[in-house]
């Protein structure tokens, strides 16, 4: 049974360790979402399949008039729309459509760098993780925790951290556009001038 302080395995890994395109699919995931490990990538796609199996096994049902297959596919659905995953009028089918982005898309690294409190996802993952980051006032540490839709519009900067500050190094400016420049090669001295777009 185990030591009930040593918490469960969260994922199930890859049927055959050699595989090159599942390799560079994980990879380019990894580098997408400033993943840490494939073993987040893993637990991403655990979570999808069991949502699937659950999706599978209560469209097989569909046809009875159990009441019991009406509400476990309600609270399903209303699970996955608390989560932000699916919108609110949405179907089993709309379940089985899912892949493993729009699970990584609801983490908390991800969400923080595309509301633009940090600059790439490597730098959101840092935030989070030096406590920089907060949700309704309350400290979160886990770059993998998936955010509520209630929860999406109360990510800050917490308040005891000097990113508060407007003007601080690390923090993303959201006024700086940087110039675009294009490099023209002079073909007569063989140099390159920046030429301003």
């Amino acid at each position: 049974m185990g030591d009930p302080k040593s918490a469960r395995k969260k994922y199930e890994t890859p049927s055959h360790p050699w595989d090159k395109d599942r390799i560079e699919a994980e990879n380019a995931l990894i580098k997408k979402y400033g993943l840490r490990n494939k073993r987040e990538v893993w637990r991403a796609q655990t979570m999808l399949r069991k949502f699937r199996a659950q999706a599978r096994s209560l469209l097989a049902k569909i046809e009875s008039s159990d009441p019991q297959v009406k509400r476990e596919t309600e609270q399903l659905l209303s699970r996955l729309h608390r989560l932000g995953i699916l919108p609110a009028n949405a179907t089993l089918d709309d379940v089985l459509a899912l892949d493993v982005e729009s699970i990584l898309k609801r983490r908390l690294q991800t969400i923080v760098y595309l509301k633009g409190l940090a600059s790439t996802p490597f730098q959101a993952r840092q935030f989070i993780v030096h406590g920089h980051i907060c949700i309704d006032k309350r400290r979160v540490t886990a770059p993998g925790y998936m955010v509520l839709r209630e929860e999406e519009n109360n990510i800050e900067y917490h308040p005891g951290s000097p990113l508060n500050d407007t003007t601080h190094p690390a923090r993303p400016s959201i006024e700086f556009t940087p110039r675009k420049e294009k490099i023209v090669a002079v073909e007569n001295k063989g140099e390159e001038v920046k030429e301003e777009v």
